[in-house]
C-alpha cells in the first residue's frame, strides 16, 4: 500500500508539472506574439494622407496613392483621411497629424506667412513641399432657373462659397474682392463642403456654387446631369486683378453637361505637402512613387492629366523637402 501511494503521488507530480509546462509554453508563444507586435509597430513606416470630401478630387487622388505607397514603402501603413481640405490639412500637418497632403498653393503659402484672416494663427513653419501637381480651376456653376450668366449676376443671389476658412472659401473670397463683390452683396451666403451645396441647389434653396476643384469633379457633374446649369466665366481682367498666385485657366466645352463652350475663369496650382519632420528617405519615396505611377492617379480622376513632374518644383510657396 504504501508503494502504492508513493507512486500514485507521483504520477500526480508528473501530471502537474506536464499542465505547468503546457502552461508555459502557451504564455511563451503569448508573450513572443506580443514582442513581434511591438517590434512590427515600432518598425512599421506610418503614412497618413490628407485629402478633402468624398465628392472632390483629393480624396480619390488620395485613396489611389495608399495603395501605390503600401505596395511599395516597405512595413508601411497607409491610410487616407477625409478633411475640410487645404487650410485644415496644413494645420493638422504643422502638428504631426499627417505625413503628406494635397493643398492649394494659395492657402500653402498663406500659412507659410501665417496670415490669420486665411485661418492661420501663426507660421506654420514645419511645412516643406514635396511637389507641385494639377491645377484648380474655380468653377462657378449656377442653375439655369436663377438666371445668373456673369459674376455680376451674382449680386442678391444665394452662393455657396466652401466650407468656411477652407481653401475654396479662401478662393471665393478673392474672386469677389477683384470682381468688386463682398458677401454683403449676396442674398445668401452658405460655408458648404461640395456635395452639400449641390443638394441644396438641387432643392432650390440655392442658386449657385463656387468650387475650387480639378475638371470634372464629381459633385458638378451630379449637378449638371440632375439640372439645366449656367458655368460662370471669370474674364481675364478679373484675374489679373487677384494677382500670383492665380493665373487665367479654360474650362473646355463639354466639361460638364450642357457646357457646349470653353469658359474662361482663374486657376491655381495645387502641391503635395509634408513636413520637415518627415525624414528625406521617406519624402523620396513618396514623391518617387507618386510620379512614377501617374496613370494609376489618372484613372483614380482624370485631373490627374494635368500632372507634370517637369513642373514639379516650379515657384514653390515654401521650401521643398530635401527628399
Amino acid at each position: 500500500c504504501l508503494r502504492f501511494n508513493n507512486f500514485y503521488n507521483l504520477i500526480i507530480l508528473l501530471t502537474n508539472l506536464k499542465k505547468r509546462i503546457i502552461m508555459f509554453k502557451k504564455l511563451s508563444a503569448v508573450l513572443g506574439a506580443f514582442l513581434i507586435t511591438i517590434s512590427t509597430s515600432q518598425s512599421a513606416e506610418f503614412i497618413n494622407i490628407l485629402t478633402g470630401g468624398t465628392s472632390g478630387v483629393y480624396y480619390p487622388l488620395g485613396s489611389a496613392l495608399t495603395k501605390i505607397y503600401g505596395d511599395n514603402i516597405k512595413d508601411s501603413k497607409v491610410q487616407v483621411q477625409v478633411t475640410k481640405a487645404s487650410v485644415e490639412n496644413l494645420v493638422l500637418l504643422q502638428e504631426g497629424k499627417g505625413e503628406i497632403a494635397f493643398v492649394l498653393g494659395d492657402s500653402a503659402k498663406d500659412a507659410w506667412d501665417g496670415k490669420e484672416d486665411a485661418g492661420f494663427k501663426t507660421k506654420l513653419d514645419k511645412l516643406r513641399i514635396i511637389g507641385a501637381i494639377y491645377p484648380n480651376y474655380i468653377q462657378i456653376v449656377a442653375s439655369k432657373d436663377s438666371k445668373i450668366k456673369t459674376l455680376a449676376d451674382l449680386k442678391g443671389k444665394g452662393l455657396s462659397v466652401g466650407a468656411a476658412k477652407s481653401g475654396t472659401e479662401l478662393n471665393s473670397r478673392a474672386i469677389l474682392s477683384a470682381a468688386g463683390l463682398s458677401y454683403k452683396d449676396l442674398g445668401k451666403v452658405e460655408y458648404l463642403p461640395f456635395a452639400e451645396s449641390i443638394e441644396l441647389i438641387k432643392n432650390r434653396q440655392l442658386d449657385a456654387t463656387l468650387q475650387s476643384a480639378g475638371l470634372g469633379v464629381a459633385s458638378l457633374k451630379d449637378l449638371a446631369n440632375s439640372l439645366d446649369v449656367t458655368v460662370v466665366s471669370v474674364p481675364d481682367a478679373v484675374v489679373k486683378k487677384m494677382g500670383a498666385p492665380f493665373m487665367s485657366g479654360k474650362i473646355p466645352a463639354n466639361t460638364y453637361k450642357g457646357q457646349t463652350e470653353d469658359v474662361s475663369t482663374a486657376a491655381v496650382v495645387n502641391y503635395l505637402v509634408t513636413r520637415k519632420d518627415v525624414s528625406d528617405a521617406t519624402a523620396y519615396q513618396m514623391t518617387k512613387l507618386f510620379y512614377e505611377n501617374l496613370p494609376a492617379l489618372v484613372a483614380a480622376h482624370s485631373a490627374a492629366k494635368d500632372i507634370n513632374l517637369k513642373d514639379a518644383a516650379k515657384n514653390p510657396p515654401l521650401p521643398l523637402n530635401p527628399g
